[in-house]
């Protein structure tokens, strides 16, 4: 059997604005990458004091045209929407108004065109993504759409987005608006610091998260709430520090680890497939694989020991065969030049030695540091 061969050359498509890996951001690579806006900028921290940060307390980062959102009205919105994707759209709509899941978008051929965080929001459902993919997801939405009462409207840049992440997050967000906030992959209305705050309980760096949506003319009494509540010590992120706390925890990401060569077993995606719901696009397929039980490539972590740190796409070898690629790369302070990427099966057992340009990698369960534990 031959290698799959992956696109390795991301496109300004397919490249995740802000997933930028901290080693080649080092190494002066270019591209969509920005740094925090100036507003976090005048709280600065280090790239490393921002994930110890989030790794032992909480850190904020400013999500503002990172991540996008697509809302779905419409008499149809709930028949139509759960034959799309692969989330049971059906239990959100009888679990009532934010109930959520992740779910992911795929092709008829069961790949994935994108990963969503979808909730129940009143009369209508909304789709969370990476902001440089809704003109995408909603084209592919929207070739689907044939006699439908259904309208798909992109709400991304009508607020404000705050990512709190961190062992501490949920404490800090439940003490700043004063009420209980939303179970994982659950959304909420909260008021904080005197603002309507519309809240998603999901992240990147495996410790508990909150994405918060604010108007513009809020975002400083949110601040400064947060801050209040965080005992005045809640530190600023900037994305380069949380893509390394994104790699860290073996989260995947849209345009790296996730595009249309990929299926979600591959991607280890289970928790976004719904089992026990109707038919959607790409359902078969995904059967199909659970049926036979396992996937010929599947996404793994790798501990790096090189000289300096490659470029993702970079192969990898197992024996004389390659055996697949880099997909994402950082340089951590807790686990050193670490990366995600895919490889054949038989390769993907941690311990299994494996070698590429430059050095050698050995395969290593994921997270890569210990993620999840509140201390609320």
């Amino acid at each position: 059997m031959s290698t799959r061969k992956r696109n390795t050359t991301r496109s300004a498509r397919s490249t995740p604005s802000g997933w930028r890996s901290s080693a080649n951001e080092a190494k002066g690579s270019t591209g969509r990458f920005r740094r925090g806006s100036r507003r976090h900028r005048e709280n600065p921290v280090s790239e490393n004091e921002a994930i110890t940060a989030a790794r032992e307390h909480a850190a904020l980062f400013d999500m503002t045209g990172l991540r996008g959102l697509v809302e779905v009205t419409g008499e149809d919105r709930v028949r139509w929407l759960d034959g799309m994707i692969s989330g049971d759209v059906n239990h959100l709509e009888e679990s009532g108004d934010g109930a959520g899941c992740y779910a992911t978008l795929l092709t008829n051929r069961g790949a994935i065109i994108a990963d969503l965080h979808v909730a129940k929001r009143g009369e209508c459902f909304v789709l969370e993504s990476l902001a440089s993919e809704i003109p995408r997801i909603v084209e592919a939405l929207d070739r689907l759409l044939i006699a439908d009462d259904v309208t798909l409207t992109d709400r991304s840049g009508e607020s404000v987005t705050l990512g709190l992440e961190g062992r501490a997050a949920r404490e800090i967000l439940a003490s700043a608006a004063g009420d209980d906030v939303p179970a994982p992959e659950q959304w909420g209305a909260l008021r904080v610091g005197g603002a309507d705050v519309e809240v998603g309980a999901f992240g990147w760096s495996g410790e508990p998260a909150y994405q918060l949506r604010v108007a513009e003319t809020d975002r400083a009494a949110v601040e400064a709430a947060l801050d209040a509540a965080a005992g005045g010590t809640l530190a600023r992120g900037d994305e380069a520090a949380l893509e390394i706390l994104r790699i860290e925890a073996g989260v995947p990401a849209l345009g790296r680890e996730l595009d249309e060569e990929v299926l979600p077993p591959e991607a280890r995606l289970e928790r976004a497939i719904a089992t026990d719901k109707g038919c959607y696009v790409g359902q078969e397929i995904v059967a199909r694989l659970r049926a036979r039980g396992q996937v010929n490539h599947l996404l793994v972590g790798l501990d790096l020991d090189v000289a300096e740190a490659p470029v993702e796409g970079t192969e990898l070898t197992g024996g004389e065969r390659k055996t697949g690629e880099l997909t994402s790369v950082a340089i951590s302070p807790r686990a050193g030049t670490i990366a995600l990427g895919y490889v054949r099966r038989e390769h993907a057992e941690p311990g299994t030695e494996l070698t590429l340009d430059g050095g050698r990698a050995r395969v290593v369960a994921l997270p890569f540091v210990p993620v999840g534990e509140s201390t609320a």
